[in-house]
């Protein structure tokens, strides 16, 4: 037997207590999304001494909910932000370098029924293909009717007059989140989940100089100083502005977007679906993940929210009323598996006019009179520069001393190359070996949580060893995924989920009866066919 690497690094009582005894941080950051770990990354790669808190647990909200995509954005092409797009297949080609095992070309097919389609998109897409320089991950090119029917076999044929073929990027979000923190820690940071910020801590000067934060687990408070304290909370951020400086005007209003998850046999074969124009303005993506095929998505302005969005009934509607007009065979509601909705962290308008669809998706830095430093706007894709831009203001700021941020050539948790995705564990990359060992030693932890799904127990014992799982919905949303592939079979592995969380955590049985209905109440409202009354209250 092979010795299994310590979880010491990742347990949690190791790393609360380095919440009591260092003094003060360089660079405290609130939010354990795609943002705030790109901004704990970046300032731990320079050597600052670096805390991330965030109040539920990594990727909860707007990045786990992704439509998997690491690319440079052809709508914003069609919009003229050529800068962004440039940005972002620069940074999709360090994205696909550095986290190898997450991270693929991923082949999109343009279907066209129009007979000026084809030489529209081809000389539109060889401008992005331009954009991406050495990074480029192939030539677009146009495509025969027949070819496209052969490679989209479920595409409508009527009027179909052939395709144009793209390349861009796939991944798996919420497992990229979860290895950039255990990165995070590797680099001798101190990432916690679980616990929320409820506070600022203030000088005589009125300038920001730490928090107060609540363990959620224990209810043990702290009270944490840094040099600088950066706010990177996603759709949340005005939540934090407000303990900063109550009253002050929103800096974010969400657009929400929804996302369908069905049989990979309404989209077969290896190739992406692209439908560049829809009834909202937007573009509408049908992506091959996890032997299951993601639709989506939509853009709808929200006035109320909450952490755990509810899809319309009108969303779900909408994408499998557009789907079906270019699907031979269309989906229905009943083929839903899973429908999950995400909350994009757009600029509010200052008029009140612009369309959420037209907003840039560029991030954009404030600074308060306090000194708190605030990070908003952007995408999963650009998430390492916009932590480089974060610790850079920090430093021209004067909080922190001049380094040079390493993040562009650091290999992610777990990188390791990999062309073979028939196999599950291939998302692990270098730590399946040590994953596998778990079931030698302990075979029954080589047992399916569904006979239909392919993930295992041990991965759940992986989960809380060395991923920081605290919960049923840790795991199942976002370590193994489940949630997001099949919500029925989700709530039908929550028991057996709890029970081993439990083994590994110490907690007694009433504990795993609160995860097991807990989790199935939230998972029910990522089934479509039993929408809830929350769905309500959300307005347009």
């Amino acid at each position: 037997m092979q010795p299994l690497p310590s979880p010491l690094p990742f347990q949690r009582a190791t790393l609360l207590r380095q919440l009591d005894t260092t003094p003060v941080w360089d660079l405290l950051v609130i939010g354990g999304g795609a943002t705030g770990l790109g901004v704990a990354l970046d300032g731990l790669s320079r050597g600052y001494k670096t805390l991330l808190l965030e109040r539920t647990d990594f990727a909860k909200g707007t990045s786990s909910r992704s439509t998997k995509l690491v690319h440079g954005g052809v709508r914003y092409l069609a919009q003229g932000d050529v800068g962004l797009v440039r940005e972002a297949l620069y940074e999709r080609g360090l994205l696909l370098k550095n986290a190898p095992h997450l991270c693929k070309n991923q082949s999109f097919i343009i279907p066209n029924y129009e007979w000026w389609g084809g030489a529209f998109y081809t000389i539109g897409l060889k401008l992005y293909d331009l954009l991406a320089g050495k990074l480029s991950l192939g030539a677009a090119t146009h495509i025969s009717r027949q070819q496209t029917l052969r490679r989209l076999s479920n595409i409508r044929p009527q009027g179909l007059r052939g395709g144009v073929v793209y390349q861009d990027g796939q991944f798996d979000d919420a497992r990229l989140a979860v290895n950039l923190a255990q990165t995070g820690i590797e680099l001798g940071g101190t990432l916690l989940n679980h616990v929320a910020v409820t506070g600022m801590l203030k000088d005589e000067n009125g300038q920001v100089v730490g928090v107060r934060a609540l363990d959620e687990e224990t209810g043990q408070t702290y009270e944490l100083r840094s040099k600088v304290v950066v706010n990177a909370t996603g759709v949340f951020v005005d939540e934090i502005l407000q303990l900063d400086q109550p009253g002050r005007p929103k800096l974010v209003r969400p657009s929400q977007g929804v996302h369908l998850v069905l049989e990979v046999s309404f989209l077969p074969g290896d190739d992406a679906l692209m439908l560049p124009k829809t009834d909202d303005g937007r573009v509408l993506f049908a992506v091959p993940w996890h032997n299951r095929v993601l639709v989506g998505t939509t853009d709808t302005p929200l006035d109320e929210y909450d952490e755990e969005p509810q899809a319309l009934e009108a969303e779900i509607d909408f994408i499998l009323r557009t789907a079906g007009r270019y699907l031979a065979h269309p989906p229905q509601r009943a083929d839903v598996l899973s429908v999950f909705a995400g909350l994009r962290p757009l600029a509010a308008p200052q008029n009140g006019s612009a369309a959420t669809k037209e907003i840039s998706r560029s991030h954009k830095l404030l600074v308060s009179a306090g000194g708190l430093l605030t990070i908003t706007g952007g995408k999963w894709t650009t998430y390492r520069r916009m932590g480089q831009d974060t610790v850079d203001k920090a430093i021209a700021l004067g909080r922190l001393p001049k380094a040079a941020s390493q993040t562009a050539t650091l290999r992610i948790h777990g990188a390791q190359p990999t062309t073979d995705y028939s196999n599950h564990l291939y998302v692990y990359g270098s730590d399946q070996p040590a994953l596998l060992e778990l079931v030698v030693q302990r075979p029954e932890l080589g047992r399916k949580l569904d006979p239909q799904l392919p993930f295992l127990a041990a991965e759940v014992v992986w989960a809380a060893r060395f991923e920081m799982a605290r919960t049923v919905e840790d795991v199942l949303a976002r370590r193994v995924r489940m949630l997001f592939l099949d919500a029925k079979a989700a709530i039908g592995a929550a028991p057996q989920v709890a029970a081993l969380l439990a083994q590994e955590l110490g907690h007694d049985p009433a504990w795993q009866q609160q995860q097991v209905a807990a989790f199935t109440a939230l998972a029910q409202r990522y089934q479509p066919l039993q929408p809830t009354p929350t769905a309500d209250i959300l307005t347009r």
